[in-house]
């Protein structure tokens, strides 16, 4: 029996409660209406009254009993059709279902039934085909034993005697023909690359005189040295502190003082600082300090500004803000009394005009030619200036062909791209032009026999030779004075003496000590 007929049979067995609770309660009113009545005849009608409530109560009772029980049996039956419709509808779809999957099952069987089938013939196709090959092959064998046999020679000897026979027939034509493209091209070359380097050095040449930079300062009378100085000497210590710079006052020409340092910038500054306070007459270490700030303030834009302008004119761009800053120190930076910001100018158009011309990346051209001396400004790291720019470059991101450029300018290294190589040309074209840089010649030979001479002072030093303009000197050691090991200690004493005895060196000096023996003899 299910659920909803066991509800509904408990429902009916408890409908003849009611009438037994109205005999009950009926039976007991008449048993109390009879004690009420043998006491008081006067308490009857009330008795009376009360049973006829109670009955009505009851009869409402039995009524609302039976309408929820009606209403039970509804809700029962449509709750019983309702989940055997939902059982109906489950039982249709799980059919459906099962139907849906077994047509596709029969599809599945039926499609891997069509590949099998396919394959089969693929692998019968291919087997075919493989066969024929082989059958190709061994005809084509048969062939060539058949021509060898009748020609009474192997494949390689036949294509050799071919080959010979070509080679003697074309030899007279090839050996003109070769000759005559070399001369062609000889001629065509000689003449093509005048006129690249002179188209070249008519777009790099400008009009100008090269500046030479100045650490002298003009003193209105000789009186104002005093004032300079100050008292115990204050004001100078304080102007040498802050500026970093060493005042000569002793000089050869009156009413002068001479400014020495070896960072451009920071003379540049100590020397516009110094004519301000002659202007002032206000020297003391306050102002001193004062007017130093205000003058570096002012410096450092005007570099930034003559940065940008460099990098505008040679069309370069969107180089960090930092890089910028450094090429503006170009406007105080000399080079063999050279302008920076000039020769630079000049090179990268120089640079410009050879790329378009042999067809070389333009704008790694650009890049390299900007930034291949950016390494003579940075004073405070060791090496030469291609080491330091080549460690800027890579600093700021700057591309790997252009960080090729600066390091092979001075074939420090071997060019590794044309671009590299007109780089270095452009440099050479626009420091070997007449009147783009000077040094007097008693000054290069002074240099050179410095260097040579504190390496000759070593007992162990046989000869030595100062190279590429006192950039690098090699030692020549006595071998039976010195071994292997001790080489290495004197090349370290010999680099140390040098930079302490020689004061104007060109950047770093390479020390490269060679030891060796020989042994020689002759015959009868």
């Amino acid at each position: 029996m299910s659920i909803f007929g066991k509800f509904i049979k408990t429902i009916e067995d408890s409908q003849p409660v009611a009438p037994v609770k109205k005999r009950s309660v009926t039976a007991v009113v008449s048993s109390q209406s009879q004690a009420l009545q043998s006491q008081s005849d006067g308490k009857t009608v009330k008795i009376q009254s009360v049973s006829v409530e109670q009955h009505t109560v009851v009869l409402e009772a039995q009524s609302k009993a039976r309408e929820i029980i009606l209403e039970a049996r509804d809700q029962v039956f449509q709750m019983k059709k309702q989940v055997e419709n939902d059982l109906k509808d489950s039982q249709r779809k799980s059919l459906e279902l099962q139907q849906k999957i077994l047509r596709e099952q029969a599809e599945i069987t039926r499609a891997l039934a069509e590949t099998e089938s396919k394959n089969i013939d693929l692998d019968k196709r291919a087997k075919e085909i493989e066969d024929f090959k082989n059958k190709l092959e061994q005809d084509r064998e048969a062939l060539l034993k058949t021509l060898e046999k009748s020609a009474g020679m192997t494949k390689n000897e036949a294509q050799q005697k071919l080959l010979s026979s070509l080679e003697m027939e074309l030899s007279d034509e090839i050996e003109k023909r070769i000759k005559e493209a070399e001369e062609t091209i000889k001629e065509k070359s000689d003449e093509k690359a005048r006129e690249i380097l002179t188209d070249s050095m008519l777009h790099g040449a400008t009009d100008y005189v090269a500046e030479y930079t100045t650490s002298v300062v003009n003193l209105p009378s000789e009186d104002i040295k005093g004032r300079i100085i100050g008292k115990e000497g204050r004001n100078i210590r304080t102007y040498e502190t802050i500026t970093g710079v060493d005042v000569d006052f002793d000089t050869d020409v009156p009413n002068q003082i001479r400014l020495s340092c070896f960072d451009p910038v920071r003379r540049e500054i100590a020397r516009v600082t110094m004519e301000r306070l002659i202007k002032d007459q206000r020297i003391q270490p306050t102002r001193i300090e004062e007017i130093y700030e205000q003058t570096k303030s002012e410096l450092e834009k005007i570099m930034a500004v003559e940065g940008q302008k460099l990098c505008h004119a040679v069309g370069v761009y969107n180089l960090h803000p930092d890089l910028v800053k450094m090429l503006g120190r170009f406007k105080y930076r000399f080079s063999y009394g050279q302008n920076l910001i000039v020769h630079t100018l000049e090179e990268t158009k120089i640079g410009i005009a050879l790329a378009n011309e042999v067809g070389a990346d333009v704008n790694i051209v650009k890049l390299g030619c900007l930034l291949h001396d950016v390494g003579k400004i940075v004073a405070k790291t060791d090496g030469t200036h291609v080491t330091k720019g080549v460690e800027l470059a890579k600093k700021y991101s700057v591309p790997q062909a252009a960080i090729d450029c600066i390091a092979q300018h001075h074939e420090d290294e071997p060019f590794s791209s044309v671009e590299s190589m007109i780089v270095y040309i452009a440099d050479a074209i626009s420091g070997s032009r007449p009147g783009a840089r000077h040094e007097p010649v008693e000054e290069y030979i002074d240099r050179l026999s410095n260097i040579e001479k504190v390496a000759d002072s070593y007992p162990e030093v046989e000869k030595s030779f100062a190279i590429q303009a006192g950039r690098e000197v090699r030692v020549i050691v006595r071998p039976e004075k010195v071994d292997d090991k001790g080489i290495n200690t004197l090349a370290h004493d010999i680099a140390r003496r040098l930079e302490t005895e020689i004061a104007m060196r060109p950047g770093q000096i390479k020390v490269t000590v060679i030891r060796e023996t020989r042994a020689s003899d002759q015959t009868n």
